[in-house]
């Protein structure tokens, strides 16, 4: 997509202003993913100066964000790249990110007062759901409810202000256009995370049921803890390599209980709901597209 090319432009137009060497090189070691929030942008506001500004804000504010998440997972790759913090050192990927942070937010305070209100407070829900997230794998987490605050902070309020301050720019139904991307992000994390059991390691790109090991109790094992008989057994396998016959347990119980299945209808109901709320509004079925590939997908 040549608009796409437009907005990693924008971005080292904007890096450029720094007139720092290093920090162009930092740029061309990050590794671009699907620029989902640039898709909704400019499906919703069109193309234009504006709307490509606003989406490499977003696409600054995402990969600041994604630095100092390497940081704290001690990841080594990004997108099956060599991450930053991999290639230079922790110092150097926290200090690009923040210097991909501020540059933004210098662009943001020049834009529409309500698009910058809008994205500035996403990024504040986002850095607390990080640390939410962080948080949850102490323990076991068995709430429902706190697992779903932590992804809308973390995944979904990034994407939610996107939409909303992609409406604000055209002139629609900012409210609508939110709720979409509120629950294109929340279905895309569940989805996310049914995929760590169903899928193999070879299809992933990395160990299958690692979100377990890695002490994230998400969505299938929330509804797994509530329905299986042997809790202590599921508990007791928190945060565990996890042996074949263990995972074989594991998969066995998640259909037994419907567990898994259950999880793959509430990542649905949430798509659908998404797509109710713009289905009326004019230049809508790509939107409706988006969101129907990733719940209506082999799982």
């Amino acid at each position: 997509m040549e608009e796409l090319e437009q907005v990693k432009n924008q971005i080292k137009e904007f890096v450029k202003v720094c007139n720092h060497q290093k920090s162009l090189e930092l740029l061309d070691k990050l590794a671009t993913g699907k620029m989902l929030r640039s898709k909704l942008i400019l499906k919703i506001a069109g193309v234009s100066e504006e709307s490509v500004k606003l989406c490499a804000i977003v696409e600054m504010i995402h990969a600041a964000s994604l630095l100092h998440d390497d940081v704290i997972d001690e990841a080594d790759t990004r997108r099956g790249k060599p991450s930053v913090n991999a290639l230079y050192d922790n110092k150097t990927s926290i200090m690009f990110g923040d210097i991909l942070y501020s540059r933004a937010f210098t662009e943001l305070s020049q834009m529409d007062k309500r698009i910058a209100y809008t994205i500035s407070n996403a990024v504040t829900l986002l850095s607390i759901g990080e640390m939410m997230d962080v948080d949850l794998t102490e323990s076991f987490n068995t709430s429902y409810d706190l697992y779903l605050d932590m992804i809308y902070k973390k995944t979904a309020s990034l994407i939610e202000a996107s939409a909303k301050a992609a409406a604000i720019l055209a002139g629609l139904d900012e409210n609508k256009y939110a709720l979409y991307g509120k629950n294109l992000g929340l279905a895309f994390q569940m989805v996310d995370d049914i995929l760590d059991i169903t899928q193999d390691s070879a299809t992933l790109g990395k160990p299958a049921m690692l979100d377990f090991v890695e002490g994230k109790v998400t969505i299938p094992y929330l509804f797994l803890y509530e329905r299986v008989e042997d809790k202590t057994k599921l508990a007791s396998l928190y945060k565990k390599e996890l042996s074949a016959e263990e995972s074989t347990w594991i998969k066995e119980q998640m259909k037994i209980t419907k567990a898994l299945e259950d999880s793959i209808l509430q990542a649905k109901e949430i798509g659908n709901e998404a797509i109710s709320a713009v289905i009326d509004e004019k230049d809508s079925q790509t939107l409706v597209m988006i969101m129907k590939a990733m719940i209506e997908r082999e799982f």
